[in-house]
């Protein structure tokens, strides 16, 4: 019986992992950190309404078995690549760093397809960043999976985003850019629960990703 603490529980993958966490006997319990409520209600759900730059007043609360951290943004709602880093890197370092100390044995990533520390594509070197920042931490199981364009169910309109999605299936089928093949939410969602099942440490790419499930 394990201890689940979700990270980005109001996501179109963190929702869509609550969800699931809720219908499996494997966890009793699950412990979610959001910036406002979400309304989700489960015996099994404890939800913390906390302030991300105040972390220490709550880090006593991030015990458990398993982190899923799965909290991101767009620069479009971020309004500011300094706040779109913040939220993507440094509240999810911040997590996972008490985590370890903690003693919370096992940590799952979600990443995307491309992640370079190196990369001149902001988004791409954030990503690979937090990648390799999260490996210096004392987690029995690290798994990162490296997702290719998330879709889904979303709670606001993006029409950016469905646009590219068109763009990127369209692509994919005529053959190119087959590694950043779409993904729907819970096809990653169910993929961070059968990794941690293989108690390993792991990078995920998008194929490995569809293989899981």
């Amino acid at each position: 019986m394990k201890k689940a603490i979700v990270l980005g529980s109001t996501g179109m993958v963190g929702s869509q992992l609550v969800d699931l966490l809720i219908s499996t006997t494997e966890y009793t319990e699950i412990v979610t950190f959001v910036r406002r409520p979400s309304g989700k209600t489960h015996p099994k759900l404890k939800e913390y309404v906390v302030n991300f730059d105040d972390i220490q007043s709550w880090s006593q609360y991030i015990q458990g078995d398993v982190l899923f951290s799965c909290m991101g943004t767009t620069l479009a709602q971020a309004k500011s690549k300094e706040n779109q880093f913040k939220i993507d890197y440094t509240y999810q370092y911040n997590v996972a760093e008490i985590a370890s100390k903690n003693e919370v044995n096992t940590y799952v990533l979600v990443s995307s397809a491309g992640a370079n520390s190196k990369s001149s594509a902001f988004y791409m070197q954030m990503k690979g960043k937090l990648d390799e920042a999260v490996k210096s931490l004392a987690f029995k199981n690290l798994i990162i999976l490296r997702p290719g364009q998330l879709y889904g169910d979303r709670n606001e309109k993006r029409l950016g985003e469905k646009i590219g999605l068109s763009v990127m299936f369209f692509l994919n089928k005529i053959g190119i850019l087959s590694k950043y093949k779409p993904i729907h939410a819970m096809e990653v969602a169910k993929s961070m629960l059968s990794a941690v099942k293989k108690q390993k440490s792991a990078i995920y790419t998008l194929d490995e990703l569809f293989a899981l499930i």
